[in-house]
């Protein structure tokens, strides 16, 4: 989740010099002002998810072979707190016949527990993909040797305390890392990574979090994952990572995607009629965009800042929530830009929301 950090200049890789320039300029287009209803009764409509008894985060979006729109987005309860999100968070599996909804849920895909985890616990950064015939569903889990006995306990004592709580920062958080879930089919079973499938090296410490994956077209697959920045006091750095197969083995790379800007919530995706990668994050005031032509070299893309933290609706008025995360970007099947998913919170109400995306012409 986010922690409040230090805004830095953003110092990144330059892409290959015979590159064309980037072109992608994405409009982002005013939601309708009927859905706002959704902000009194937190009842899903078109655009906007939410649940009155939960909070939900994560948006992550998969067109199906069955032509309906999948979302694999986390939630945890209510009744115990926001900062529960480190410990009963649940990836739920969402379907709509639209791309904007309205979502309706199917299924708990990962349970905040279950049998076979090995004291692993939550299901958090939900982040679907397909790759061949097969589904992979990356998120993150945590542990602690101290959760072993009276772990329920536990874990809502520390939600419920919050960053202050001794096992939050001595356990909990450090052992937070990216696992990999794998099915033939949206609606599961999803047969879970045994173990994490990538370890904080190089350019991040202490975690491996927020993952983002994405597949280039020579083959080679890319990861974007968060960390600490290796004696950065609070900031975070992106790491890239790069592998053979979606499961792995996944090898940190020398060089970050970013490293001198505290961001987190990283979604990626390769346009193919552009010949370039692209990849959202959110900052503290901004949602930016970055590009790469090679997949290891990234820059500031053209349309840096893609979008203030503000949701437009039709009727002139602007939704100013407390945070606007988690963004991910649902593409057509070329990589084209469509919809632009983001996380909100404004107060105790806590929405997924869908902004429309159209490109300017080149």
């Amino acid at each position: 989740m986010y922690v409040a950090g230090v805004l830095m200049s953003c110092t990144v890789c330059s892409t290959t010099s015979n590159a064309a320039p980037d072109t992608l300029r994405l409009n982002i287009g005013p939601l309708p002002a009927e859905s706002k209803a959704t902000f009194e009764d937190l009842r899903s409509r078109p655009y906007i998810t939410a649940y009155p008894d939960w909070y939900t985060w994560c948006p992550s979006v998969h067109k199906g072979a069955d032509g309906k729109y999948h979302m694999f987005h986390t939630r945890w309860p209510k009744a115990i707190g926001f900062l529960s999100w480190l410990t009963h968070s649940e990836i739920v599996h969402a379907v709509a016949d639209k791309p904007e909804g309205p979502y309706a849920e199917v299924a708990v895909a990962i349970p905040a527990t279950g049998e076979g985890r090995g004291g692993w616990f939550t299901a958090h950064n939900s982040k679907i993909k397909k790759f061949g015939d097969t589904y992979y569903l990356y998120f993150v889990q945590t542990r602690g040797d101290s959760f072993a006995e009276d772990g329920e306990a536990k874990r809502v004592q520390m939600a419920k305390t919050g960053y202050g709580h001794p096992l939050w920062r001595k356990e909990a958080r450090p052992n937070q890392r990216t696992f990999v879930a794998s099915s033939k089919s949206l609606d599961g079973p999803w047969t879970i990574s045994k173990e994490p499938i990538i370890q904080p090296a190089k350019t991040i410490t202490t975690l491996s979090v927020n993952p983002a994956v994405c597949q280039g077209p020579d083959g080679t697959y890319f990861m974007i994952i968060k960390g600490d920045k290796p004696g950065g006091r609070g900031a975070r750095n992106q790491a890239l990572a790069t592998a053979p197969s979606p499961e792995g083995p996944w090898t940190i790379q020398d060089k970050p995607v970013i490293d001198n800007l505290d961001t987190e919530d990283v979604s990626m995706w390769y346009d193919q009629p552009r010949k370039r990668f692209y990849a959202v994050f959110h900052s503290h005031t901004f949602i930016g965009m970055m590009t790469s032509t090679d997949g290891f070299n990234w820059e500031k893309a053209a349309q840096y800042k893609l979008s203030p933290k503000g949701i437009p609706f039709d009727d002139g008025t602007i939704w100013q929530p407390q945070r606007m995360e988690r963004p991910f970007v649902l593409t057509d099947e070329r990589g084209r830009p469509q919809l632009l998913f983001v996380a909100c919170k404004k107060g105790n109400m806590v929405v997924n929301i869908a902004l429309p995306l159209s490109a300017a012409k080149d």
